[in-house]
């Protein structure tokens, strides 16, 4: 029987659609009293699950051999931790015109989040430039974040983010960080069973993801907060984030130019200095917002699936680019393009 495949007309990632329908299962069904408590200790260890696998799939060798290209690592960290929270905070003198304040602080979390891993490898290799950078650039903005974001937050946000303390930061580091070095850990040993076994993994990967979206959106329609949105004021939350995601775009590829970068290497900037990762900030929104985290990630869930639409456009604009077609044939596909553009 021949396999059903998502339409290639269709404009939205089918993962998105999953989100989406997790969201209306939450806003149908949330989960309440017992229930709610299972379900947040499951989210709880399925994230954990998620940042093991992470640390597991890190190839170390390949990690220091990033380091080579420090100038590369620095340029995208100060894309996502300086550039992006700079933007973030400027936006403030938008409320209450076109964001309400929880609107704004969601915005603003969205500023401080790491970069996206998969998405930024996938699109990279379409558009045939420096894979092994992208890899390591999403790699290292994950681990930094773990630490970063959360101080982010705190210097940022202050109490208005859910109340942020040192007890956040410990949990945060205990689900995310740890999980992920014990994965490093034990690459030498289940290494080779991950990599053999990365599409079921995979689906594990998403699944946890869900599970977070499930959680923190049903505590927000228990709480009753969905009704702080109207749509108006959604509508200015798009405008904001499609203006965010343009100035980024332009500012990591001419930015890089200015900084004499080669084609490929400004390629692997563009792409991973101007994501936002759904997969770390989610968690991570959970501890720092408490029962307002669903409002939160909905500014941070908008944005993910705006950059996957906007970046597959321009990966495949710069497949075409006269200095791509003079160079060698593609590749063969990059392990992580066979998964599309689900972005970590």
């Amino acid at each position: 029987m021949k396999r059903l495949a998502w339409p290639s007309w269709m404009p939205i990632d089918p993962y998105i659609v999953l989100l989406l329908g997790t969201v209306g299962l939450a806003a149908l069904l949330p989960a309440r009293g017992t229930a709610a408590d299972a379900v947040s200790w499951a989210s709880t260890a399925a994230i954990a699950f998620l940042f093991f696998l992470y640390g597991a799939r890190l190839s170390t060798r390949e990690a220091l051999d990033g380091l080579k290209h420090w100038r590369l690592h620095v340029t995208v960290l100060a894309c996502t931790f300086v550039v992006f929270p700079l933007l973030g905070t400027a936006a403030r003198g938008l409320v209450p015109v076109l964001l309400t304040q929880p609107l704004y602080q969601g915005l603003l979390f969205l500023t401080l989040v790491p970069s996206t891993i998969q998405s930024s490898i996938a699109f990279t290799s379409i558009a045939r430039g420096n894979v092994p950078a992208a890899i390591c650039a999403g790699s290292f903005s994950s681990l930094v974040g773990i630490v970063l974001t959360p101080l982010l937050a705190a210097a940022l946000l202050g109490s208005s983010g859910g109340g942020f303390s040192a007890h956040s930061l410990v949990t945060i580091v205990l689900q995310l960080l740890v999980p992920f070095l014990a994965g490093q850990v034990l690459r030498p040993w289940i290494g080779t069973f991950v990599t053999r076994h990365k599409k079921v993994l995979g689906l594990v990967d998403r699944g946890s993801i869900l599970l977070v979206v499930y959680t923190a959106f049903s505590e927000g329609m228990v709480r009753g907060i969905w009704h702080q949105v109207s749509p108006l004021r959604l509508g200015g939350l798009l405008v904001v984030e499609a203006v965010l995601l343009a100035v980024m775009l332009l500012l990591t590829w001419y930015g890089a130019k200015a900084l004499r970068f080669g084609r490929e290497d400004r390629i692997a900037i563009q792409f991973a200095g101007s994501k936002k990762s759904l997969a770390s900030g989610l968690p991570m929104a959970s501890v720092l917002f408490g029962a307002h985290a669903s409002l939160a990630v909905l500014p941070l869930m908008l944005f993910h699936q705006m950059q996957l639409m906007v970046c597959a456009v321009i990966a495949k604009r710069r497949a075409h680019d006269p200095e791509a077609q003079e160079a060698a044939p593609a590749p063969a596909a990059h392990p992580a393009v066979a998964a599309g553009s689900r972005s970590r």
